[in-house]
């Protein structure tokens, strides 16, 4: 359907002048919820104040695809100006292909509005490695691409050859062996520069006092700990694990999710709970079990 509305708004430049007037005349009549469509951010774009008066019916046109495919057009050209310049043709050709690669229209807003770099990737270079790489290195059947792209659509826009496959290489030295959970769940982990994100996780554990081999144990248990940030959860979180519960590290090494939990919402608050009932609880209880299930564990522990 929106590779069938993208088709029609290029259709738009084969009206002759006396033709497009009647179309305008005719869609103002069948359509009138068009006008009273509020004004977006766009408006405000420099870009929409092209230079040539049939630039500015090509970029309407684009516009207007985008908004059909139910894509903040504002936001997209913001944080990809290339969309300016891309042909409609060429937007049409990438809805396209990732159609017959079983992305749905219903999935499209969701993965061009966080990617819209993908509307003007090159489809031989750029994404064919890219569902080349799904197939081969991950074994991911044809019919479930759509649930990859849809789990981490940044797939789309990373380079097959020098950013997947060697996060891949990295992540199976380390001891990642099910590629299905690579695909399905941490997908995310293969967006990932290895030099710059996925190491310097490794080594601040390593620094902390944790054995190279503990810390590799650490991330296979938890992988989300490579998506963490170092000065925003790392580092707050430890250092309140060491000078204010003061724990032992056997702890944080057998349950390194401690670092998936908010720190103010949940490890806080049930730790100073603990001290004023002057109880001590295992971390994973202390904070994987219900609000329920904790009060029933404050009791329990005060009998």
């Amino acid at each position: 359907m929106v590779a069938a509305a993208a088709a029609a708004v290029i259709a738009f430049h084969s009206y002759s002048p006396q033709e497009q007037q009647q179309a305008n005349a005719q869609q103002s009549t069948d359509t009138p919820q068009l006008s009273k469509k509020p004004k977006t951010i766009l408006h405000k774009n420099p870009l929409y104040t092209p230079v040539h008066s049939k630039l500015s019916l090509q970029f309407k046109e684009k516009i207007l695809c985008l908004e059909v495919m139910g894509v903040d057009s504002g936001k997209a050209l913001s944080l990809n100006p290339l969309i300016h310049s891309t042909t409609l043709n060429s937007i049409h050709n990438i809805i396209t292909f990732l159609q017959s690669k079983g992305i749905l229209q219903k999935d499209l807003p969701r993965i061009i509005g966080m990617c819209p770099k993908i509307l003007t990737a090159n489809i031989d270079n750029e994404l064919i490695p890219v569902f080349n790489f799904l197939s081969r290195d991950l074994n991911v059947p044809d019919h479930n691409y759509r649930k990859v792209i849809n789990k981490c659509p940044r797939l789309l826009v990373s380079s097959a050859e020098n950013q997947l496959r060697p996060a891949l290489f990295y992540l199976k030295r380390l001891g990642f062996r099910d590629l299905a959970a690579l695909a399905y769940q941490d997908c995310v982990l293969l967006v990932s520069n290895v030099e710059n994100t996925l190491m310097p996780k490794l080594d601040y554990l390593i620094s902390l006092g944790f054995s190279k081999p503990e810390a590799i144990e650490m991330v296979l248990r938890c992988p989300g700990l490579f998506t963490f940030s170092l000065d925003n959860n790392f580092k707050p979180k430890f250092e309140y694990f060491e000078k204010e519960m003061k724990k032992d590290m056997n702890e944080l090494k057998d349950f390194p999710q401690y670092f998936a939990f908010s720190l103010e919402k949940r490890i806080k608050p049930r730790h100073l709970e603990t001290v004023e009932c002057g109880v001590e609880i295992p971390l994973p209880l202390l904070l994987k079990t219900t609000d329920e299930e904790f009060a029933e564990l404050l009791k329990q522990k005060n009998k």
